[in-house]
């Protein structure tokens, strides 16, 4: 039995000078460290100069920095754990490259110690989309307007195996709800992240079974201008009574 807490950190400025954030779900721990402990670890190591997880401010793609990240979360410390976890870590690696005027977005995924190579999910030459992962089901109903069941039922009604995927893709087009518009303001980008976010937390309140999505939001922007902006944050210590803190997540 795992227990469940409601108060870990799961978005991270992967660089405080940089538009690049983290953001993880999964697997909470590698032994004894976190993944907020390991996130802030892995920071420090992209703000040296001279290593091999330097990022060069003037010169760098969102790409390297995934790569860079893989490495460090997969060989160094995934892969050197005694006891190593089972299930699935993912983990996001999303912002600006230098020179750029459009953002994207890589996945890192362990899965049963397996570790691929970053997955670019939202490419710069794609006008806008919606990009997700954890625990889905509320989401995909909303987004694509079916559950995660549909393909078992499909499969278990006698559609063969090689026509799912086209089944499926049929289905979409016809269910999938169109949020992402290219021209949405920014303040409206954040208020549909925290619907999303929030249905599917209040889902799996009322779903029979344990509680595994809960607490506080964090939430931060990314854009070309304003680098990463924290638009909502919770912290374990008082921010009056630690004003000079600077060093956050």
């Amino acid at each position: 039995m795992a227990n469940i807490y409601d108060h870990a950190n799961k978005v991270f400025n992967l660089r405080k000078d940089l538009p690049i954030a983290g953001m993880t779900a999964g697997i909470g721990n590698f032994g004894m460290c976190s993944i907020s402990t390991i996130s802030k670890d892995l920071r420090r190591l992209l703000s040296l100069d001279d290593t091999e997880y330097s990022v060069n401010k003037q010169d760098y793609t969102i790409e390297e920095v995934a790569y860079k990240v893989r490495k460090y979360l997969f060989e160094d410390r995934f892969g050197k754990l005694a006891d190593k976890p089972s299930g699935t870590f993912q983990y996001w690696v999303g912002g600006y490259s230098s020179g750029q005027d459009l953002g994207e977005m890589w996945k890192i995924q362990i899965q049963d110690g397996d570790c691929p190579n970053p997955v670019c999910e939202a490419p710069r030459d794609v006008s806008s989309m919606i990009s997700w992962g954890g625990q889905t089901e509320a989401i995909n109903r909303i987004l694509l307007g079916y559950g995660q069941g549909l393909p078992d039922a499909l499969l278990s009604a006698g559609l063969p195996q090689e026509k799912l995927g086209e089944c499926l893709r049929h289905v979409a087009a016809h269910t999938q709800a169109g949020l992402a518009n290219p021209a949405m303001p920014t303040r409206d980008a954040i208020d549909l992240a925290i619907f999303l976010a929030e249905a599917q937390k209040q889902f799996v309140r009322f779903s029979i079974g344990s509680n595994t999505v809960g607490g506080d939001l964090d939430v931060a922007t990314v854009t070309k201008h304003e680098g990463f902006k924290w638009i909502r944050r919770k912290h374990y210590y008082s921010r009056d009574l630690n004003p000079l803190e600077t060093d956050h997540a």
